[in-house]
């Protein structure tokens, strides 16, 4: 067993952590996961209202009696959600995990540290991270460039960021982006992450909710198969390549650039949840991570997450083999 600071915080065997995933963290992966050994997360978003959140809490612990977290993502956006009415109900439904993402989370924060909760925090910056630190939070995400959704607008990789992470945190971080098998997770550890946060892998999963012809085309993917949308609105996203991603960009390179009102209808959320029902990859956006190169199967969540635990601890077994110290004189 490998054990960390994240595996005794959060109570969990492994310290894989399934990262949320709008209209992905749903019951069925989530208890998965956990079941597993590592730690799902419901995306509180996901659901329409904090009430129907409450029912995917209840359906969750219903299949599971092992740790799951709740993920609240604060987006900008000029009609937010009811943040504070989906923390409420999942604190009041008994969950005392949670993952967090976003600008502005004091509030959030200082509202689930109130009731006793961990709050995970996801950063894509050491100054971000070290703020959110001030705040009270327990564990931090350092998510690199290479990760699925939003990375940010500094474009540091994770090898970087995690030594960084090192060298400025007191409290323990979890790795995230680029990061799909025990060979990852063995790197993280040594970059001195407590565990690793893991999101484009577990959408290929039989036990994730999405539909089986996008389980295949990560499979087929390869490392190449991202792209950048939203950078010239400094609100970047990797997402999978496709025809509407890559029309986004076509947008966004014309001269004169373009604004959001011109890309809504593309990039609406509506079409990027009918890709993970209907099974059309190119019907509309969706997040993917350059981890794609490393996704070459779907397995069960109790299958891949036993093998990352096997082949983390061959892979550090073997460098204590590979790497001999040269002998004193």
């Amino acid at each position: 067993m490998i054990a960390t600071a994240l595996t005794e915080l959060l109570r969990i065997r492994v310290p894989v952590v399934q990262g949320g995933m709008q209209w992905v963290g749903k019951p069925s992966l989530v208890a998965a996961v956990s079941n597993a050994g590592g730690l799902g997360i419901l995306t509180a978003l996901t659901q329409p209202t904090p009430e129907q959140l409450r029912v995917a809490v209840r359906e969750t612990r219903a299949a599971t009696d092992k740790p799951f977290g709740v993920n609240i993502t604060l987006l900008p956006t000029i009609n937010p959600p009811d943040y504070q009415g989906y923390a409420r109900a999942a604190v009041e439904e008994g969950v005392r995990i949670f993952e967090t993402a976003g600008n502005n989370p004091s509030k959030l924060i200082e509202y689930l540290k109130s009731n006793g909760c961990i709050v995970i925090h996801k950063c894509t910056t050491i100054r971000h991270a070290k703020s959110a630190e001030r705040m009270g939070v327990d564990v931090l995400s350092i998510d690199g460039f290479e990760c699925a959704g939003h990375p940010g607008e500094e474009d540091i990789g994770g090898l970087v960021l995690l030594a960084r992470a090192a060298q400025e945190l007191r409290i323990p971080y979890v790795a995230s982006g680029g990061i799909a098998d025990g060979r990852g997770l063995a790197a993280a550890l040594a970059l001195g992450a407590a565990g690793v946060n893991m999101g484009t892998r577990f959408m290929c999963t039989v036990e994730s909710p999405i539909h089986p012809n996008i389980k295949d085309t990560i499979v087929k993917a390869t490392e190449q198969d991202t792209i950048h949308i939203f950078r010239t609105l400094k609100n970047t996203a990797r997402v999978f390549k496709n025809s509407v991603s890559m029309e986004v960009v076509a947008l966004e390179r014309r001269a004169g650039g373009a604004q959001f009102s011109e890309l809504r209808d593309l990039v609406s959320g509506a079409r990027g949840k009918l890709v993970y029902e209907n099974g059309d990859p190119d019907y509309g956006i969706w997040s993917a991570g350059v981890v794609l190169g490393l996704i070459k199967d779907i397995p069960t969540c109790e299958e891949l997450v036993k093998r990352i635990e096997k082949d983390a601890e061959d892979t550090i077994a073997e460098m204590s083999k590979r790497v001999r110290p040269m002998a004193k004189l």
